[in-house]
């Protein structure tokens, strides 16, 4: 009777990290696509995300530090800014861009664009040899860029602006993405934890994007009625709690995608953001009246299944250098980085492949 209770148990709490983890995800899509209707100031509303990230993440490292009596790691500023800020400022462009481009494309572009980003992170972990090139990434790629191609072909809610930003931003997320990975592999930094990396990472994203918001937005936004001009504090008010709830969702994202890997594994959060994808694409359809015909669903499956491919040959190889990888970790004084004590049959690349997709299923 234990096995099966274990079991129900177990499978009760995969299925409420994974609610908790699309609550926030397509929570934050829907919210910034219907807050940009009215505030169109993107850049701004992304650098007030920014600072509710970083004063949460602050919290949450002080509270940590009290339970567990542990010092939290504080990079050195040379340390910082030689090795943090490249990261930091390929994820500030990543995220600007792909709020920007809410002002001009609807949900269900956003969506299958930025799911391409798979294709850049592929490009750049080949360079930088995080990838080992096989014959299969050669068909991942056909899928995606066909699906891409049918989803985008003589579409009625086209828009180039849009698709422009948003396509520009998966590039940028698959530089970002592949930083990321080697960043959090520096055991030397000690920025394993995201929470670490989301303190250290916010203020580099808010000085690379602050100069970009005072040539785009600056002057536009210091004549608006929505924050400097107001007339009433009922309506600044107003503006100031839409932003900060944006800033939770951000915030509620990454710790759920954290929660999620920490407690069942990667594989479960790229099989979910798959789900997630289409979740999106109907609620999309649904509730905001995106228009799609069978040719942009008939692509938004092709490439579901490029972005299936990948996963599937990412768990695959990951499962078999589990031994050699415990192995070696039994042989070395130096333990593997990202080898958590989630599961020990949980391999460094498998984590790994966590961080990747957050950002590529999102």
């Amino acid at each position: 009777m234990a096995c099966p209770l274990q079991f129900v148990c177990r499978t009760t709490r995969t299925v409420g990290l994974v609610l908790f983890y699309y609550v926030f995800s397509i929570g934050i899509t829907f919210y910034n696509k219907w807050l940009m209707k009215g505030f169109h100031f993107p850049i701004f509303m992304t650098l007030v995300h920014l600072a509710v990230i970083f004063g949460l993440s602050a919290l949450t490292r002080s509270i940590l530090q009290l339970w567990t009596g542990k010092p939290r790691v504080v990079l050195k500023w040379a340390v910082y800014f030689r090795k943090v800020a490249p990261t930091a400022m390929a994820t500030a462009l990543d995220i600007g861009l792909s709020n920007w481009s809410f002002l001009f494309i609807t949900i269900s572009l956003y969506t299958m664009t930025k799911s391409s980003a798979v294709l850049f992170i592929l490009f750049f972990s080949l360079i930088f040899k995080l990838e080992e090139p096989n014959p299969f990434l050669i068909l991942v790629v056909l899928l995606i860029s066909t699906g891409l191609f049918m989803f985008t072909f003589h579409s009625t809610q086209f828009n180039m602006e849009g698709f422009v930003m948003v396509l520009l931003a998966a590039f940028i997320g698959g530089i970002r993405w592949t930083l990321t990975q080697l960043l959090m592999q520096k055991a030397e930094l000690g920025l394993q934890n995201p929470i670490d990396a989301m303190y250290h990472l916010q203020p580099l994203m808010f000085l690379g994007l602050f100069p970009l918001f005072l040539y785009n937005e600056a002057l536009n936004l210091s004549m608006s009625e929505k924050l400097f001009r107001v007339t009433e504090l009922r309506p600044l008010l107003y503006s100031l709690f839409t932003l900060t709830v944006g800033g939770l969702l951000a915030f509620g994202l990454g710790f759920s995608e954290f929660l999620l890997v920490s407690k069942t594994s990667s594989l479960t959060l790229s099989i979910s953001g798959i789900f997630k994808e289409v979740c999106t694409l109907l609620l999309a359809a649904s509730l905001m009246g995106d228009e799609l015909s069978m040719l942009n669903w008939l692509g938004f499956a092709v490439c579901l299944c490029g972005i299936s491919l990948h996963v599937g040959l990412k768990t695959y190889y990951s499962k078999n250098k589990l031994p050699s990888l415990q192995q070696h970790n039994r042989s070395s004084k130096l333990a593997l980085p990202l080898l958590r004590q989630e599961s020990d049959q949980d391999s460094t690349t498998d984590e790994d492949e966590g961080k990747e997709q957050e950002m590529v299923l999102n």
